[in-house]
């Protein structure tokens, strides 16, 4: 069977008829692209308040350990 090598004309691909593409879609822009890089953020900042958390927990378990090592 013939295969194109036009995305906008994909011959024997079958399934019927297929929505054109922009060329910024074709690269992975289309208008979802906004909404997963929002959701990456969000998770991003999330992790990145976790660590800072477990970061306070243990800088403040150590001071706590320090003193009660000098006393």
């Amino acid at each position: 069977m013939t295969v194109s090598k036009n995305i906008n004309n994909p011959v024997g691909m079958g399934g019927g008829q297929r929505k054109r593409l922009s060329r910024a879609e074709r690269q992975n822009n289309g208008p979802h692209r906004n909404l997963d890089r929002q959701g990456a953020a969000d998770q991003k900042a999330e992790l990145v308040r976790k660590l800072r958390e477990k970061t306070r927990a243990a800088e403040d378990a150590k001071q706590t350990g320090d003193s009660a090592a000098q006393s």
